[in-house]
């Protein structure tokens, strides 16, 4: 990880297309502008995990809804 230490009116970039600025530093709290592509999603850390979860939840749902276990050609024994 690398760490940067800012005060409020400085930026950071990130390659050509991404540029991070420190507006406001009050009471312990940062408050950030981010400049990036259109096309580029940008979350705050709890809500990518939880679109995580969502998607491995969905994922896992469709994977159950798509099999059918009287198509398989097992042979039951009794």
């Amino acid at each position: 990880m690398l760490i940067f230490t800012r005060k409020a009116g400085q930026k950071i970039r990130i390659g050509d297309d991404i540029e991070i600025a420190i507006l406001e530093v009050k009471k312990g709290n940062i408050k950030i502008g981010i400049n990036a592509p259109k096309g580029l999603s940008i979350h705050r850390e709890e809500v990518y995990q939880k679109i995580l979860e969502e998607n491995r939840l969905a994922a896992q749902s469709q994977f159950n809804e798509t099999l059918d276990f009287d198509d398989l050609d097992i042979e039951k024994s009794n």
